[in-house]
């Protein structure tokens, strides 16, 4: 049997496992990921592409790529709850609400805090463009039709079984580690990892199709719109998604439609009836939608037990998953990639011991169950939805007399109309969670990070608040800088495997210290010095306003923007500081 050597093996071709592949080809160290399937899925899945994730594909250069063909976030900027599409009767084309979503709209400050816009790219298309990056940087790294069939590991290797499905053959991969990207069918059972929390929550069927629905969208800036149905209640209401490709606006050539079941409900396997319960819902009884493919899929909010097992690591859904609220998943997974990728990459090299690679769980697990208890609360309010507009399960006379005064120009419904406001005002989490998508940190023990005995700010219990600081463990604050006339981020100074340092203007003793330590450990470090002379200027301020240390302190920031270690002033003996801190961050 033939046998492959590679320092990495990746199982699994969706976000998470396509992002580690493009990771590792920048970090310069050499990957093999196998799928099972002959292609990519044809279902849309997750399309929320949020802010700190577009951070990442900016840092791996395929960031305007996505953007050159993702919906554009002023498409994306609002939600919205509708009665129908069409019709002409008293409760038809009549909406009950509609909120600012993911930085559109009046949310303008998630301007100020990243260099990214969040979009709208559905992983039916994200992930052929994953696959032509990554097979660009690992030309043969990537094998389609290929599943791991059996997996042993010692304490050198992993050594894999891999069985080629178009040939019937088999073959060897030996590997130092293994990415378990698999959604956790293979890998997860094989080395007992446990998935622990609420599964089975809602049967789920989406039908993806394309129409024309712009004499019936009138909203060129609505995302999704949510539906409600008189006569059911939530389990027999509709979401409603545009998806592109060309056109973003009422005119998106396509669609998707979410319809959720109750889990003992016999009705979500009777697929001829999902078409009439579309004209129904939207009114639209002429509607001939070609289909494109129709997925089941059940909301559940689950968390693995571990993400490290000796050599093998679990990612993405492997590791955990999520209710589609708030659009955590895809998400996750592509930032846990990042975190992993760079880490493997030092270890690979020498840079750092084996021991680095026990922060990945230590920083990543602690995001994923804030990540899953978030997206299983926001889920659990669309009850309180459901409450405010009217709707009496079962009884569908009430529900429409409900909605007659919802609508009514009395004082009752402008007082119904003023409490749904307030109540949705809660709905708010689910699309404006802007602290949970950048303020998550890794200083909660075990981290790759050297703690200054500082407090961590008050995070918003509602998410909506970030505040940017440079405290290890957290993101690195985005502020734009400029050198050699151009614009540059404060997160594009890192990445590529790379540290930097960064200084005020009399933080020389700090820079020579580092060049020293970074010579000796083979690691890559980038110096800047941010402000009057330096190699950076901080044209507008704003970095001034948002460092934290003085102008003879110094920041560490690892490859991945986190902020490593800091020291707000220049210490007695700088060097013997900062070989401490790199032997913490690196397990030296």
């Amino acid at each position: 049997m033939t046998t492959i050597r590679v320092p990495v093996l990746i199982v699994g071709a969706g976000g998470c496992g396509l992002t580690s592949s493009i990771a590792l080809s920048e970090l310069g160290v050499k990957s093999l990921l196998v799928e099972r399937h002959p292609t990519t899925g044809r279902l849309p899945k997750a399309r929320y592409v949020n802010q700190r994730t577009m951070e990442v594909f900016r840092q791996l250069g395929v960031a305007d790529t996505v953007y050159a063909k993702a919906m554009p976030l002023r498409h994306i900027s609002r939600i919205r709850w509708c009665t129908t599409l069409a019709g002409d009767g008293p409760l038809d084309r009549r909406e009950f609400f509609s909120i600012d979503s993911f930085g559109g709209g009046s949310l303008t400050h998630y301007a100020k805090d990243s260099p990214c816009e969040s979009n709208l790219y559905p992983q039916v298309r994200l992930e052929p463009l994953l696959i032509e990056q990554a097979q660009a940087r690992n030309p043969g790294g990537l094998l389609f039709n290929h599943e791991l069939t059996a997996m042993v590991q010692d304490d050198q290797k992993v050594t894999a079984t891999i069985h080629n499905r178009e040939t019937g053959e088999d073959f060897t991969v030996e590997a130092d580690y293994l990415i378990a990207a698999d959604g956790g069918r293979t890998i997860g059972p094989i080395v007992g990892s446990e998935l622990r929390g609420k599964r089975n929550l809602v049967e789920m069927v989406t039908v993806y199709f394309r129409a024309d629905l712009s004499k019936y969208w009138d909203d060129d800036y609505a995302m999704t719109t949510w539906f409600v149905n008189p006569g059911g209640g939530s389990w027999s209401s509709g979401v409603l998604g545009k998806l592109g490709p060309t056109k973003f606006d009422r005119h998106s050539e396509e669609w998707m439609f979410h319809f959720s079941f109750r889990p003992d409900d016999p009705a979500r396997f009777d697929e001829s009836s999902l078409v009439p319960r579309m004209r129904d819902l939207m009114k639209l009884p002429g509607l001939e939608p070609d289909i494109i493919g129709i997925g089941h899929w059940t909301v559940e909010g689950v968390l693995a037990d571990r993400y490290r097992f000796g050599r093998v690591f679990l990612a993405g859904d492997s590791a955990h998953r999520h209710p589609p609220t708030t659009g955590l998943g895809l998400n996750s997974a592509v930032q846990d990639a990042h975190n992993l990728a760079w880490k493997l990459a030092a270890v690979v090299k020498g840079q750092a011991s084996d021991g680095l690679l026990d922060s990945y769980e230590a920083e990543r697990r602690p995001v994923a169950a804030r990540n899953v208890s978030w997206a299983l609360m926001t889920f659990e309010n669309h009850a309180l939805t459901d409450t405010v507009i009217g709707l009496v399960r079962g009884d569908k006379d009430a529900s429409e007399k409900n909605f007659a005064m919802f609508f009514s120009e009395t004082d009752e419904g402008r007082t119904r109309r003023a409490r749904m406001r307030h109540v949705l005002d809660v709905q708010r989490m689910e699309w404006q969670a802007h602290d949970l998508e950048l303020g998550f940190d890794y200083a909660q023990g075990g981290g790759a990070i050297v703690p200054d005995g500082t407090l961590a700010p008050v995070r918003d219990p509602m998410g909506g608040i970030y505040t940017p600081v440079t405290r290890p463990g957290h993101r690195l604050p985005h502020a734009w800088l400029e050198k050699d006339g151009q614009r540059v981020s404060t997160l594009d100074l890192a990445g590529w495997g790379r540290f930097v340092l960064i200084t005020g203007a009399r933080g020389g003793a700090w820079e020579e210290a580092a060049a020293r330590i970074a010579a000796e450990r083979g690691v890559t470090l980038e110096i800047a010095r941010i402000g009057d002379g330096g190699t950076h200027a901080d044209a507008d301020r704003a970095w001034t306003g948002l460092r934290q240390v003085n102008e003879d302190g110094a920041i560490l920031v690892r490859p991945d923007n986190h902020v490593a270690w800091r020291s707000t002033e220049l210490a007695a003996d700088p060097e013997a500081v900062l070989r401490d801190a790199f032997a913490q961050v690196l397990r030296h």
